[in-house]
């Protein structure tokens, strides 16, 4: 039997004869098949679609060829796994392969089941096929992720006896597994559980995994204790919890012994410190049980105390609380061990969990317990200053002075503006290098579009040959380097552009048509296709002048990493144009204006150029730069038959929206047609489009010297974030922060609209664009507690949101500067008789915190007494009371010491102190 027979079925597509056809070859007559099926795969995969059904055919006899050709595992393995070798379904495919693969040696078949069960992408597929090369090679098990997925989703579908279209019980099909004592290990080993391990359709009624394990240890099938160490060993791993809810059911259905349970106290108490909530309550419940039972130590309890009582989460350290109270009660003599455990309590966040670890402390400590006493007054120090007086008197410590003085804030220091890589510096192979970096998908960094745009504009200058020569290697997978003939400008995004340009990939005349589908689909007052067409016009100009008349440089690129452009630098730039003889681009100067610094010293030096762009530069630097005149309104939302599944009006409450006004100065004829579109009127209309919403503002600041207006447009995004839950915003907000202009009413209705938002990491940027205009000397705190407040009273902004990035900005150092917020939002939030909003006392929480450290002696806050009279033990009641208490207490030793009181100063580090608001 030749060979040629072999490759003619394979073209043939007679997959059905190949097994006998391979039989009689020897190994080295199959190893020279291996070249000839490697071509004939290679050919194939060249072919258009109209021959799909012939290339389908030919790939069925590829891999049984392939598979059977193939003389080292490995590269067998691999064969096997292909994806464009897959036709036929897996048991088909599975029944083919093993009848080629029947005279193989057992050794070099467990070979090969290992690795194709190593392949993390393919292993779940090939299952079947694994399992029968293990089972006839009598090999190990192999371990693989892909492999137990398969294995459970086998047993979870009736196992590999199931009869056609029913499947039977789960139990049935385990009890049926010959290595069942081999695969249940494996379970707790894989990086994510089994998606059929969770499905809580067959444990409703008993018949899910967790209760089918917990039978089969019940009735000696499996080791219980490999069920409990496996699943203890699983949650100690972490993971997200819908991962570890699997492990967590398993360990309910076996319902450990007191026993068992105390064999695996230590994993309990590192579950409760570490793991997510709700599996740190039930190893908390558990620990509780043992404790209660005097099967934990007094050492063990305290080293749970100890991470217990230093998470975030009030519920489980109220718990703790009474599980040390219970215990102290049950056995005095642990007070050495478990009080300074309950200590730890005393840096937590919440002050009512401090007063009550405090009482705890109290209730028993006893008289003569002097070292204890001291060793206790020592953690003291971690309570805030409403506690620290009642711990002084407890613990015989000596209050400290400084700690009761106001502290003055100390702020993080603004972001230092960075200069990017001078363009003109950059060697040709650096250019290259940047442009190809950009071109695969790399996120830009501040400033790396720019530079590598100017490099690219001067390289070309210079010499375009050389340039063409290094970018075609390196840019060598691009598809429209690859395509025949002229590609469309139009599917080509950034400096790839301007490379494609470079390299004779589009044509001229296409550049100038560009642009004009740019934004169709669209909503009109869309302003993110506004700057984004301004982008694009300037990049499509400097790729339009490549082949006739390139430019030298490029005007519009920034001094700074913010998109700021130095007014003597574009002078000086200006200067060069006119020595070289070179009329300046017109969307590259219009860009060049709007991020052109305002300075009116530097506008007689550009109109001593005697050009017409000087003339043009002068005027604009001497001009205020039109600031944008603004309409702040609040509008309802709209009713529900009249929304749309696009439209932000779905939102249930009223919000704030801001309409900017027309700016005549970029109006005129001088400005290209795509910057005019920046210069018309704005207003928010709800309607949805699908941008990355201020792409620009991040990685492409068009107007980096206009802040109030990018957070007009900003803010719709920002009002979604607090409202209907989207994220990404905050980012923006941050970025925005550190660009030039004015800051002006709404940017700062943006930081305090962010302050609102539903994501953590939203709030977080907020804090940072909040900490960023305070350390500039910009923030009027006032202004955006008065924002703050209006947004409370709309339900913009909810109070728990509120109150963890006051949390945040406090924690920063900025506690003064909190206080002073909040001071401003407290009666919008305390309205109607001092009951307050849900999560009010949260606020008043930090508020009260923010007023002991920083010493705040102004006047309480309209609602804060209504609330502090309030009867009770509420959160509520007793931050106000906390809150007017401090005010009080600071406004006394203020009048005693003949000083005015009103919080502590900020002061940015290397320089003097300033007020903060």
């Amino acid at each position: 039997m030749t060979t040629a027979a072999v490759l003619e079925a394979v073209r043939r597509g007679a997959g059905d004869t190949l097994p006998a056809l391979l039989q009689p070859l020897t190994p080295a007559e199959r190893r020279a098949l291996v070249p000839e099926l490697t071509a004939l795969r290679r050919e194939i995969r060249g072919w258009d679609w109209s021959r799909w059904q012939e290339r389908a055919c030919i790939r069925r006899g590829l891999l049984l060829a392939g598979a059977a050709c193939h003389t080292g595992a490995a590269a067998a393995a691999s064969w096997i796994a292909a994806r464009d070798l897959r036709t036929d379904s897996p048991a088909r495919r599975t029944a083919l392969l093993l009848r080629v693969l029947a005279d193989r040696d057992p050794a070099w078949l467990g070979d090969v089941a290992h690795r194709l069960a190593a392949r993390a992408a393919t292993a779940e597929e090939d299952y079947p096929l694994i399992r029968e090369l293990v089972r006839r090679t009598g090999c190990t098990l192999p371990a693989g992720d892909g492999f137990v997925r398969g294995w459970v989703r086998e047993m979870s579908t009736g196992g590999p006896e199931r009869s056609a279209g029913r499947g039977r019980p789960l139990g049935a099909a385990l009890r049926a597994e010959p290595q069942l004592r081999a695969f249940v290990p494996l379970l707790f080993e894989t990086a994510e559980p089994a998606e059929p391990l969770s499905w809580h359709g067959r444990s409703t009624d008993g018949g899910g995994w967790p209760a089918e394990l917990a039978r089969l240890a019940a009735e000696g099938l499996l080791d219980r204790s490999v069920l409990a160490d496996g699943c203890t060993a699983r949650l100690l791993r972490g993971g997200r919890p819908a991962h570890l809810s699997f492990y967590l059911d398993l360990l309910r259905a076996l319902d450990l012994t007191q026993d068992e349970q105390q064999a695996r106290a230590c994993d309990w108490i590192a579950v409760a410190g570490d793991a997510p909530s709700p599996l740190a309550g039930h190893a908390q419940g558990i620990l509780a049980g043992l404790s209660e039972a005097g099967r934990l130590t007094a050492e063990q309890l305290a080293e749970m105390s100890a991470a217990v009582l230093f998470r975030p989460e009030k519920k489980l350290v109220r718990a703790q609380l009474v599980l040390l109270g219970k215990a102290l009660r049950r056995r005095p003599d642990d007070r050495s061990v478990l009080l300074p455990a309950a200590a730890t309590a005393f840096g937590h966040a919440d002050t009512a969990l401090q007063e009550r670890a405090l009482r705890l402390v109290a209730a028993h400590l006893r008289p003569d317990d002097g070292a204890l006493r001291a060793e206790l007054a020592g953690q003291a120090g971690l309570l805030g200053p409403v506690h620290r007086l009642a711990a002084a008197d407890l613990l015989g410590a000596v209050a400290d002075d400084t700690a009761a003085e106001p502290r003055e804030d100390v702020l993080p220091p603004a972001p230092e503006r960075r200069r990017p890589a001078p363009a003109a510096d950059l060697s040709l192979a650096a250019t290259v290098e940047l442009v190809a970096s950009l071109a695969h998908a790399r996120e830009p960094g501040p400033g790396e579009f720019e530079t590598a745009l100017d490099a690219l504009v001067r390289h070309a200058h210079r010499d375009r040959a050389a340039l063409a020569a290094a970018l075609h290697p390196a840019l060598a997978d691009r598809r429209w380097l690859r395509a025949d003939g002229w590609t469309d400008p139009e599917w080509i995004e950034g400096v790839e552009l301007v490379a494609a340009t470079v390299l004779g990939c589009v044509r001229a005349a296409d550049l100038r048509t560009a642009g004009s589908r740019r934004g169709v689909g669209y909503p009109q007052d869309c302003v993110h296709a506004a700057l984004g067409a301004v982008t694009a016009a300037r990049i499509r100009e400097a790729a339009a002048r490549i082949p006739a008349d390139p430019l030298p440089f490029l005007l519009a690129a920034p001094s700074w990493d913010t998109g700021t452009l130095e007014p003597l630098e574009l002078v000086a730039r200006l200067a060069e144009y006119r020595r070289l003889g070179v009329a300046p681009a017109p969307a590259d100067f219009a860009q060049a204006l709007l991020r052109v610094r305002r300075d009116p010293e530097a506008a007689a030096a550009a109109a001593a150029l005697g050009t017409a762009e000087g003339g043009r530069l002068a005027a604009w630097l001497a001009s205020d730069g039109e600031p944008p005149r603004t309409v702040r309104r609040v509008q309802e939302p709209a009713p529900a038959a009249s929304r749309l599944g696009w439209d932000r009006t779905r939102e249930t409450v009223p919000r704030i929206v801001v309409e900017l006004s027309e700016r005549p100065g970029l109006q005129n004829g001088s400005f290209p047609a795509e910057f005019r579109r920046l210069g018309r009127a704005y207003t928010d209309s709800g309607r949805r489009c699908y941008h990355w919403a201020g792409y620009e503002l991040a990685q492409h600041p068009v107007m980096p010297e206009d802040r109030e207006a990018q957070a007009v447009w900003l803010l719709p995004a920002l009002t979604a974030c607090a409202t209907v839950g989207e994220r990404g915003a905050g980012e923006l907000l941050a970025r925005l922060a550190e660009l030039g202009g004015p800051a002006g009413p709404v940017l700062h209705l943006a930081v305090a609209t962010g302050l609102g938002a539903r994501h953590a990491e939203d709030r977080l940027a907020a804090v940072d664009a909040l900490l960023v205009l305070a350390a500039r000397g910009e923030l009027d705190a006032a202004l955006l507690g008065r924002d703050l407040a209006e947004l409370l009273a709309l339900g913009t902004v909810k109070p728990n949101r509120l109150a963890d990035a006051a949390r945040s900005a406090a924690a920063a150092g900025a506690y003064a500067l909190t206080w002073t917020l909040l001071a401003q939002a407290l009666p919008a939030l305390l309205a109607g008789g001092g009951a307050g909003a849900r999560g009010a006392g949260e606020v008043l929480a930090v508020a009260a915190d923010c007023a002991e450290r920083c010493g705040a002696a102004g006047p309480v806050p309209e609602g804060v007494a209504g609330a502090a009279d309030r009867a009770g033990s509420s959160q509520l009641a007793v931050q106000a009371r906390r809150l007017r208490a401090a005010l009080a207490e600071a406004a006394a030793r203020a009048g005693g010491s003949g000083r005015a009181g009103g919080g502590g100063g900020a002061r940015r580090p290397g320089g003097g102190a300033e007020a903060a608001a």
